[in-house]
């Protein structure tokens, strides 16, 4: 019932509206599935940058475990609070899901690991099977990912976006060795905003009937 009722209330804005537009013109003729294209087009509407067309993969299912996943109200757990920031507006008003920024768990890293990687390891003891979205640290990512190996209990999806130079490259191919449900950004690109307009896209996609 509440989601019916939020449903109502979302609107894309008149100038998001024209943006997509334009996107549509300049991809044209695409061989993706109406739900890839929409989380594609999201990305490539947030950065004004195309070459995200290039750069996105989706594992088999990945889509549909996100979306059921925020049907049933699942926790997000975001690496840092950009990310959750980009998100908390249609989270709220929508499935209304726990959200929780890994980096904000904690105020003393473990030794020889960064504040966001002590915070996802933190959090996944508590949400192992939340939906993690990583738009910032590498480490998280590699973190979740070392994790994961060593556990039955798989996250709902991960988003893998991080952005950088120093194990950016490392902490997306081990995400994609991993059996977990993903939506990657390959390459250095990436980013909390990247990271948040794909949750974002997932959400609208989820309130399709």
């Amino acid at each position: 019932m509440k989601r019916e009722q939020n449903e109502s209330t979302i609107q894309i804005h008149p100038i998001m509206e024209q943006s997509f537009a334009v996107i549509d013109r300049e991809i044209g003729a695409h061989n993706w599935s109406d739900a890839e294209y929409a989380i594609i087009r999201r990305v490539i509407h947030t950065t004004a940058d195309f070459e995200f067309k290039h750069l996105i993969s989706f594992s088999p299912k990945a889509i549909h475990a996100g979306i059921a996943a925020l049907r049933c109200g699942v926790p997000i757990v975001t690496d840092v609070s950009m990310v959750k920031q980009g998100v908390i507006g249609l989270v709220t008003k929508t499935f209304n899901n726990p959200l929780i920024s890994a980096v904000e768990q904690v105020s003393t890293a473990l030794p020889g690991k960064t504040r966001t990687e002590t915070g996802i390891l933190q959090c996944y003891e508590k949400y192992p099977h939340a939906i993690y979205v990583i738009g910032n640290a590498p480490t998280a990512l590699l973190a979740l990912c070392d994790r994961i190996t060593t556990t039955s209990i798989l996250p709902a999806l991960a988003i893998g976006a991080p952005v950088g130079f120093i194990s950016v490259l490392e902490s997306k191919a081990a995400l994609a060795q991993t059996p977990v449900h993903q939506i990657r950004v390959e390459s250095r690109k990436g980013g909390s905003a990247v990271a948040a307009a794909i949750l974002n896209a997932l959400i609208m996609l989820a309130l399709q009937k």
